[in-house]
């Protein structure tokens, strides 16, 4: 089984004109998170109560490593989704780490016709083609963003992308920003918004694509590519470091919580 991290603090109820979003509820406990205090917990144990309604079944051929990658797959469906119908069109992601190598794929399984990928890293650069890239850009070595872009996903959460992303963007385009950006100012040159008429999306979290996101590993939705390192729970603290150390080419670091 996986699970779905969210859970309500409160009455649930939103406004009608969001209701049934509930990932912008305004108090979520989530595993993992800080937000609310107490911190909840996060899964790094081998049991972990929670809400029957969390619990999500894995599909016959879905076994425990790509259950673990469902609630990220979820948020690049649920970002997938926020940009429209995908079918035929060319298709931006800037920021190849985890979440946006798993967008390049939810665009291709939505139907996207080309993607291109970009980062100042060649190891999440490869990461991203093994994930189903046509195009990747190296940022550093040069290249540069393409142009004109249907649709363009900010996965990098840097505020410095946003004047050449939005550049990027076709006029009347759409530009995602899943990226979290910073919560205090930041400069950022967005000219282009206004002169370019584009349509600037925030995606956060996601609401129940836990559940397109077993569907799609369940229909053979490859994202194995995007587990580089595997640990024991017992080396939790290693694994933490090689997740966080911008050298070590890492993309999604697992820990097997049988202790093996």
């Amino acid at each position: 089984m996986t699970v779905h991290p969210a859970q309500l603090v409160g009455d649930g109820v939103l406004p009608e004109r969001i209701a049934g979003r509930t990932n912008l509820y305004p108090h979520v406990r989530y595993f993992g998170s800080a937000a609310l205090t107490p911190h909840t917990d996060g899964g790094f144990s081998e049991y972990r109560a929670v809400r029957a309604d969390q619990v999500r079944p894995l599909p016959d051929g879905v076994g425990t490593e790509l259950g673990a990658l469902a609630e990220p797959l979820a948020v690049a469906l649920h970002a997938v989704a926020r940009a429209g119908d995908l079918r035929g069109r060319t298709v931006l992601v800037n920021g190849a780490g985890p979440i946006g190598s798993l967008v390049v794929a939810a665009a291709r399984y939505r139907g996207a016709d080309t993607v291109v990928a970009a980062d100042l890293a060649a190891p999440s650069l490869a990461v991203a083609h093994a994930m189903g890239a046509d195009d990747t850009r190296d940022l550093t070595a040069g290249d540069e963003l393409p142009r004109d872009v249907d649709v363009v996903f900010e996965a990098s959460g840097a505020p410095a992308a946003l004047g050449p992303v939005l550049r990027a963007t076709a006029r009347g385009g759409t530009l995602v920003q899943v990226g979290n950006l910073p919560g205090t100012a930041a400069p950022a040159a967005l000219g282009d918004l206004v002169t370019r008429e584009i349509t600037w999306i925030g995606s956060y979290r996601f609401v129940e694509e836990i559940d397109d996101a077993l569907r799609a590993l369940r229909d053979g939705l490859d994202v194995t590519p995007l587990i580089t390192h595997r640990f024991p729970l017992a080396r939790a603290e290693e694994a933490l470091a090689v997740a966080a150390a911008p050298d070590s080419g890492s993309s999604k670091v697992l820990l097997r919580l049988s202790g093996a």
